[in-house]
């Protein structure tokens, strides 16, 4: 599958029985439990109006204010599309609603949470830059926090259509440029030591909407070449940075690659892709411990560290995935999307409360610690609350005449251009065989291409009574015919337990069945409880001492025998 393929509208499939369609309706109450008043509390006060309820308290009261509510705002409009519930297109409304009367009483389009937002703007165009990696003129990462804002924006427009959501982002950005115009190029790179999201990713889709070359050049501002330069030169100088710091910037470079071809975003997003990929991911597709990207020569942090892989740099590389198979028809993308969203994303929301894991642990028997609902407001409950909307985002892709199915989810989708409708049902990964109930109102020639992954040994499709088999090497089958009426197609992939090895090559291994890692499922028995104070830049252990229900399964050259002591996850900024 080397083609380029472009992914449906997340509104245009809608999932089936499965545990990916219980985690979207468990995200869906998590949101719904969620007090948006609460959320919108600290965007009132930085407009200078009364707030309808009291804010929320751990990180959106300790510097990150606002940083929630842009996360909530992406997974409305996401879910909306997803699920089409109209509680939630209520709630979307109630929220943009709110941001309009801020942005309004703000008179500049200035709107966010940031504490201090709009004097940090003043400073900034005043030529004040005092940055460091969390700090930017004594406020926590503020620019990461107003890019929650603006993605929050996009996705509103994007995701549900709001017109209203892009009026909105466009006045926001439009009150940036006035605020950047005066910064030097030499101001404006040292402005972007400190983290800052995705926003050069932001500006990029909003020029690709708008047309506006402004905002293009904004997004290629936000480039921060000393992190661009070196990918796009063939360099990993990633060892010891904070890694989900770096991710999003790439998922700019991308953007940029997909909507203007730019040779050094596409080198540096190709590069970053490359060596992430190969030489800093584990079995699961998480990467990163303690948040920062650890020797690609050596994996034994990562194996015996309690802060394991990071849920928000997957979030983030999925990202980068999509775009990549977009853009490249990569299956290595599609491979690695699959294991991520299989292994680490499904597995980082409770099944059950719907809470949300900030790391998952690779060491043997550990555990998890969940979020609860209204009380912790980590990072990766922000981009958790988006993570399992988004399921249906890649199951299907399409070109002009062809039809991919490239993940095997239980879903439906609705591809309205051809008049066709597919129902995939499956017990996958308890069962090799998937079933495709292809219905086209009218005879429509189109090629029917069907995912090989990976990890598959065999694979074979029967369509209507014609067998075909994948031959060796091949990573699909192509079913090329005019589909009329209702047709059924049987897919039946062959998986084995495989050892899969850390990239280090070292002797800890992980054992995997098609893409899904085993675990050992343990119990409760000997997990001490667990208190750690809220920090604002550390680990928040309030949420419930729930055990991992399943850990990978690890083999080593001696066992290891765990602390469940955990420490800050970053420095607290001064």
């Amino acid at each position: 599958m080397s083609h380029r393929s472009p992914s449906f509208p997340l509104s245009s499939v809608r999932l089936l029985p499965s545990a990916f369609k219980n985690a979207q309706d468990v995200d869906l109450r998590y949101v719904l439990s969620l007090d948006a008043d609460r959320l919108l509390a600290p965007f009132r006060r930085e407009a200078g109006l009364p707030t309808a309820a009291p804010g929320y308290g751990g990180w959106e009261a300790d510097g990150l204010d606002g940083h929630i509510g842009g996360h909530y705002l992406s997974a409305c409009a996401q879910l909306f599309a997803a699920t089409g519930d109209p509680r939630i297109r209520e709630r979307l409304d109630h929220v943009l609603g709110v941001l309009a009367e801020c942005q309004a009483a703000a008179c500049d389009g200035y709107l966010g949470g940031v504490p201090g937002g709009r004097r940090l703007g003043e400073e900034l165009a005043g030529g004040t830059v005092d940055a460091d990696l969390f700090t930017l003129n004594g406020r926590w990462v503020p620019l990461y926090n107003l890019h929650k804002t603006f993605a929050g924006l996009l996705d509103a427009y994007t995701y549900a259509g709001s017109a209203q959501a892009l009026a909105m982002l466009t006045g926001l950005a439009d009150w940036w440029l006035g605020v950047s115009a005066t910064l030097g190029d030499n101001a404006f790179e040292a402005m972007l030591h400190c983290e800052f999201g995705g926003l050069n990713d932001t500006f990029a889709a909003l020029a690709d909407i708008t047309g506006r070359d402004d905002y293009l050049r904004e997004a290629h501002r936000f480039a921060h070449r000393a992190i661009l330069d070196p990918l796009a030169a063939g360099r990993d100088e990633l060892d010891g940075l904070h890694a989900n710091t770096q991710i999003p910037k790439v998922v700019g470079y991308a953007g940029l690659a997909a909507t203007t071809g730019d040779a050094a975003s596409t080198k540096a997003a190709d590069y970053f892709w490359d060596t992430v990929l190969t030489r800093r991911t584990v079995s699961i597709g998480g990467n990163s411990v303690r948040e920062h990207f650890h020797p690609s020569g050596n994996f034994a942090s990562m194996v015996q560290d309690e802060q394991g892989p990071e849920t928000c740099n997957t979030y983030n590389m999925l990202k980068l995935a999509k775009l990549r198979f977009e853009r490249t028809g990569d299956p290595a993308a599609i491979d690695f999307y699959e294991r991520a969203t299989y292994n680490h994303i499904l597995s980082s929301q409770h099944p059950e409360n719907g809470g949300f894991v900030y790391f998952t642990p690779m060491r043997p028997a550990h555990y998890r610690v969940y979020s609860k609902a209204q009380e912790s407001m980590w990072c990766c409950v922000g981009s958790g609350l988006e993570n399992h909307a988004r399921y249906g985002e890649l199951i299907y892709s399409h070109g002009p005449d062809e039809l991919s199915v490239n993940l095997y989810i239980p879903s439906e989708l609705d591809w309205a251009a051809h008049g066709v409708r597919v129902r995939l049902e499956t017990d996958f990964p308890r069962s090799d065989t998937a079933t495709l109930h292809v219905t086209a109102d009218a005879p429509t020639a189109f090629t029917l291409r069907l995912r090989r992954p990976g990890w598959a040994a065999g694979m074979e499709a029967d369509a209507g009574g014609q067998l075909l088999e994948a031959g060796p090497g091949s990573r699909e089958i192509a079913i090329r015919r005019t589909w009329a009426g209702a047709t059924t197609v049987t897919v039946r992939l062959s998986a084995e337990v495989r050892a899969e090895a850390l990239p280090d090559g070292s002797p800890w291994v992980s054992f995997t069945y098609g893409p899904v890692v085993l675990a050992a499922r343990n119990g409760a028995d000997g997990v001490p409880g667990f208190e750690a104070p809220d920090e604002r830049m550390g680990h928040v252990a309030s949420g419930p001492k729930t055990p991992l229900a399943g850990t990978p399964v690890v083999t080593a050259p001696a066992p290891l025998t765990p602390s469940y002591s955990w420490t800050a996850r970053r420095s607290r900024p001064n």
